[in-house]
C-alpha cells in the first residue's frame, strides 16, 4: 500500500489547462486512453479527471484535466478549482510539476490570454498548439518556433483527434521527465512553497486587488496583440467554413426548425434503433431466469434469484441500449460544436421565461441525468440564473425515465406508422420529452414572476469551429457512462431489489390464506396504506409499492414492478410478467396517468443531495421535492380522469 502511494507521489503531475472548447479533453483522452479515473474534488461537485501516460522511455506521468477556464480570476466554481490547483492552494491536491497550456490555433487572440497569467504563476509551462489541422485548412499558418520565441515558452503542435496528434507533446514530456530524473529533483521542488509564496503569486496575478484585475487583463490583451502582430496573424480572419454553415444553422427561423427536427430524430432513434438489442437482452434474461428456476430447488433462494434479482435488475438492464443511443447523440452533438449553437438559438426563447441561453447545455445534459446537468450549472456566472436552472433541471426527461416510458408505451401504444412513416411510439416519446421541456419553461416563468428575481444577463459564449466528432472520444465517453449505469444496476438497484424482494416475501401468509402471498407481506401492507393516497389518481397497490424504491432511483420503478408482479403471480415466465400488466388491472387511463406522473416525478434522493451540495442549503432541495410531488400528483390525476371521460 505504502509502495503504491510512494510510486504515485514520485510520478510527475502534469496539468492540462485551457479555455473551454480548446480540445483539451480530447487531448487528455488521446494521451491517457482508458487509463483514467473520474471523481470529484473534495468538498465540491466539480469533476476531477486524472489519467496516466506511459512515455516511450517507460516513465509514468500523472495527467490532470482541469476544468475549462478563461482566466485565473474565477467567476464560476469550475474556474475556482482551476485557479486553486494552479496556485497550489487546494487542500489534498499537489501543485502541478508542469502545466500544458492548451490553445486553439484557430483562435489565438482569445486563447493566448490564458497563457499570460499562467506564466506569472511561476510554473514550468509548455504550450500545446492544438487544432493545427483546422488552422491550416482555414489558411492560418502559425509558426510554432516563432510563437515559442515571442512567448518565451516551448511550443509543440498537437491534433487531439488524430492517433499521432500528440507525438510532439509526448516526446517533450518524455524528455522533460528524463531531464528531471537526471537532476534528481522535481523541477517544482525549487519553487517557493508555503502561504507566503502563494500570496506573492496571487499579488502578481492581481487576485488580492479587484482594481488590479482590469489592469492585468489589459496588459495581457496588449501582449497578445503584440505577439499576433509579430507573427502576422493580427489581420481579421477570412470567412471560415464554420461561418458559412452558421448562416444556415443559426438562422432565426430555419435554425430553430433544424434543431427541432434534430431532436425529433434523436428520440425516434432512441426508441426504434434500440428495439432489436432490447429484445435480445430481454430474451437472454428470460432464458437465464428459466435456467435458474430449473437448477435451484423451489424455495426462498430461487425466489430471491428469479423474482428478486433477475426480475428487478434484468428489468432495468434491458433499457441500456436506449440510454447508450441517447448518450451517443449528445456526445456527437457536443463534440461537433453544435451544442453551443443550440444555446444561442434558444437564448431569446429562454430569455422570455427568465433564463439565458447558457442554461441550455445544463438542461440538455439533464436529458441523460439530472445530476450532471445540475453540476453543469457551475458554468453559469449569474447566481439567479444558476438557481432557476437547477430547480427546473429535473423536469428534463432523464434516461432513468426511459424504462417506465418504454414499458408503458410498448404495452399501450400501437407501433403504427403516422405522418409519413414516423413510428407512433416514437412520436409519443417525443411528446413526453416536449412536455417536460414545456413544463420547465412554465416553472421558470413562474419563478421569474413570483419568486427569484434579478437582471437577465445577455449570453456571451465562444462558438467553436465545427469538426467531425472523434470516434475515440465517443468510445471513451460511452464506456464511462455504461460503466456508471452498470454500477448503479449492480449496486444501488440490486440492493433495492433484494430489499424489496424481502419486504414482498415476508412474513409468509397464514395457513389457509388465499390469494398471492405478497398481499400478506410487509410490502403488501405498505401498498395497502399507500393506496389511500394514490388510488384517487388511478394507481393500484402494486404501482404504489413501486413508487417507493423509485425515490432512490427512478429506473428502479420498472424493476420493482417486475418483482412485485413476479411475486403476485404463480408462474415463472419472467419474459411475459411485465407484458401482461393489462391483465393485472391496468387500464389505458392508469397507464397514461403513470406517464404523466413520471413527467414530473419527484427527484431521486441522489439528485436532491447534489442540489443541497450545489446550493449549500436544504431550502432548495425541499422546495424541489415538494413542488415536483404536487405537479406529479395533479398531472396524474387530471390525466386519469380526462382519459376516463374521453373513453366513455
Amino acid at each position: 500500500m505504502n509502495a503504491a502511494v510512494n510510486a504515485a507521489t514520485a510520478s510527475p503531475l502534469v496539468a492540462l489547462v485551457g479555455n473551454p472548447n480548446c480540445g483539451k479533453t480530447a487531448l487528455f483522452n488521446l494521451l491517457t486512453g482508458s487509463r483514467q479515473k473520474i471523481a470529484n474534488y473534495a468538498g465540491v461537485t466539480v469533476e476531477r479527471k486524472e489519467g496516466t501516460l506511459v512515455t516511450p522511455r517507460g516513465t509514468r506521468i500523472r495527467l490532470l484535466d482541469l476544468p475549462g477556464a478563461y482566466s485565473l480570476h474565477p467567476r464560476t466554481p469550475d474556474e475556482q478549482i482551476t485557479c486553486d490547483v494552479v496556485l497550489g492552494r487546494l487542500d489534498g491536491e499537489s501543485r502541478p510539476d508542469l502545466i500544458v497550456s492548451v490553445v486553439d490555433a484557430t483562435n489565438l487572440r482569445r486563447h493566448l490570454r490564458m497563457v499570460m497569467p499562467l506564466k506569472r504563476a511561476g510554473h514550468r509551462i509548455v504550450v500545446a498548439l492544438n487544432m493545427v489541422d483546422l488552422a491550416k485548412r482555414q489558411g492560418l499558418r502559425v509558426d510554432a518556433a516563432s510563437l515559442s520565441r515571442e512567448l518565451g515558452l516551448p511550443v509543440v503542435e498537437t491534433v487531439g483527434i488524430q492517433a499521432s496528434g500528440a507525438r510532439a507533446l509526448v516526446e517533450f514530456l518524455d524528455a522533460s521527465a528524463a531531464a528531471e530524473g537526471a537532476t534528481g529533483a522535481s523541477p517544482s521542488a525549487s519553487d517557493p512553497v508555503g502561504d507566503a509564496a502563494v500570496a506573492r503569486v496571487e499579488k502578481a496575478l492581481g487576485v488580492d486587488a479587484p482594481l488590479r484585475e482590469a489592469d492585468t487583463l489589459l496588459d495581457d490583451h496588449a501582449e497578445v496583440e503584440r505577439v499576433l502582430h509579430v507573427l502576422g496573424l493580427d489581420e481579421p480572419p477570412a470567412e471560415s467554413p464554420s461561418d458559412r454553415i452558421d448562416r444556415v444553422l443559426l438562422h432565426p427561423v430555419l435554425g430553430i426548425v433544424i434543431l427541432a427536427v434534430t431532436l425529433f430524430l434523436v428520440f425516434q432513434a432512441v426508441f426504434t434503433w434500440a428495439t432489436p438489442l432490447m429484445d435480445g437482452i430481454e430474451w437472454s434474461v428470460a432464458q437465464l431466469a428459466d435456467l435458474t428456476a430449473r437448477v435451484i430447488p423451489e424455495g426462498p433462494l430461487r425466489s430471491l434469484v428469479v423474482d428478486g434479482i433477475l426480475a428487478g435488475a434484468g428489468g432495468v438492464l434491458v433499457f441500456l441500449p436506449q440510454i447508450v443511443i441517447l448518450f451517443a447523440f449528445i456526445l456527437v452533438l457536443e463534440d461537433s460544436g453544435y451544442l453551443p449553437r443550440a444555446a444561442f438559438l434558444l437564448d431569446k426563447l429562454m430569455g422570455g421565461v427568465g433564463l439565458s441561453g447558457r442554461s441550455f447545455i445544463p438542461l440538455l445534459s439533464s436529458f441523460a441525468c439530472a445530476i450532471p446537468g445540475i453540476m453543469a450549472t457551475r458554468t453559469i456566472p449569474n447566481a439567479r440564473d444558476r438557481i432557476v436552472t437547477i430547480m427546473i433541471a429535473p423536469l428534463m426527461t432523464c434516461s432513468a425515465r426511459l424504462p417506465v416510458y418504454s414499458l408503458l408505451i410498448a404495452a399501450f401504444i400501437p407501433a403504427t406508422k403516422v405522418w409519413g412513416g414516423a413510428n407512433l411510439q416514437g412520436v409519443v416519446m417525443f411528446v413526453l420529452y416536449f412536455a417536460g421541456v414545456g413544463s420547465a419553461f412554465v416553472v421558470a416563468w413562474v419563478m421569474k414572476k413570483f419568486g427569484l428575481r434579478g437582471a437577465i444577463h445577455p449570453l456571451q459564449m465562444e462558438l467553436p469551429n465545427y469538426h467531425w466528432p472523434s470516434l475515440r472520444n465517443l468510445r471513451i465517453g460511452l464506456l464511462q457512462r455504461v460503466e456508471i449505469f452498470l454500477r448503479r444496476v449492480g449496486g444501488i438497484i440490486l440492493a433495492l431489489m433484494v430489499i424489496l424482494w424481502f419486504l414482498s416475501s415476508f412474513p409468509a401468509p397464514p395457513e389457509g390464506a388465499t390469494g398471492p402471498a405478497i398481499e400478506y407481506s410487509f410490502a403488501g401492507k405498505l401498498g395497502a396504506m399507500l393506496a389511500y393516497v394514490f388510488e384517487p389518481i388511478g394507481f393500484n397497490w402494486q404501482i404504489s409499492i413501486a413508487l417507493v424504491p423509485g425515490l432512490a432511483a427512478r429506473e428502479v420503478a420498472v424493476g420493482a414492478l417486475g418483482t412485485v408482479y413476479a411475486l403476485s403471480s404463480t408462474g415463472t415466465d419472467l419474459e411475459n410478467q411485465l407484458g401482461s400488466l393489462i391483465s393485472h388491472g391496468w387500464t389505458l387511463p392508469t397507464a397514461l396517468a403513470l406517464l404523466a406522473w413520471y413527467v414530473f416525478a419527484p427527484q431521486c434522493l441522489s439528485t436532491l443531495a447534489v442540489v443541497k451540495r450545489e446550493t449549500n442549503s436544504w431550502k432548495y432541495p425541499l422546495i424541489m421535492a415538494g413542488y415536483l410531488f404536487a405537479l406529479a400528483y395533479v398531472a396524474a390525476g387530471a390525466t386519469f380522469y380526462l382519459a376516463q371521460w374521453l373513453l366513455e
